[in-house]
């Protein structure tokens, strides 16, 4: 488990304010599965993630989830719903066992005179909002196959870390959906996936799919796409 001294959004801080939070913070351990908090939930902490691994996500209408991030240790969560005293935006879940150590509200008020933790607080805030802008692009923009070409150019290593279906919960897909890609990838030979240990073997057609957006099912779908760019110049 992580300690506050050994977290980067708390570091630089004197001896007076390490001693406010370590008498101030209440650390909570959790099981796999456990509910951190739910989308409405009220805002008193900010939270952050000592030990484990969370996700956060949206429910849709219908009870499914639209997945937003997911956190490892160490993390700030909820920093948005704390300063501005409104109700999560989003369900926080673990994915395995952890613990959160749990701020008020009125302490990190406080350590907002550090100049370093400020500004360590306004690059967590920074990161999300980069985030939930890559999200809405994903969602409104990009086909199911090119957000599953994207993620393997971006992150090729989460392959060999989740499971397929955890994969396709990230890009808000269907296991079939993610499933029908990732062997029409391997048809197409771009990707070779065995045993979670994916190999790429055509990148500048995994960026076309991204770039165009157009892979449709079809026989030698990457060859027909480069021919149809191909007489348009």
């Amino acid at each position: 488990m992580y300690k506050i001294e050994d977290i980067k959004y708390f570091e630089k801080l004197n001896s007076k304010e390490y001693e406010l939070i370590n008498d101030k913070l209440f650390i909570k351990s959790y099981k796999k599965d456990s509910i951190v908090f739910y989308e409405g939930d009220s805002s008193q902490y900010l939270y952050i993630l000592l030990e484990g691994s969370v996700k956060m996500y949206k429910t849709t209408p219908k009870g499914g989830q639209i997945f937003i991030d997911r956190l490892h240790a160490p993390s700030l969560i909820g920093e948005y719903a704390c300063f501005e005293r409104k109700p999560y935006p989003a369900t926080c879940e673990f994915l395995e066992d952890g613990a959160i150590g749990l701020l008020p509200f009125d302490t990190v008020i406080k350590l907002l005179e550090s100049p370093t933790f400020s500004l360590n607080i306004i690059r967590s805030l920074t990161s999300k909002v980069m985030l939930l802008s890559s999200l809405v692009h994903n969602e409104t923009v990009l086909s199911s196959e090119a957000k599953v070409a994207d993620i393997i150019i971006r992150n090729r290593a989460i392959f060999s870390r989740l499971k397929n279906s955890e994969i396709s919960a990230m890009l808000n897909l269907t296991p079939e959906t993610f499933s029908r890609i990732i062997a029409k990838f391997k048809r197409e030979k771009l990707i070779t996936l065995e045993k979670h240990n994916l190999e790429i073997l055509n990148l500048d057609s995994l960026k076309l799919i991204v770039d165009t957006n157009q892979i449709k099912e079809c026989t030698n779908c990457i060859m027909n796409l480069k021919q149809q760019n191909g007489n348009k110049k």
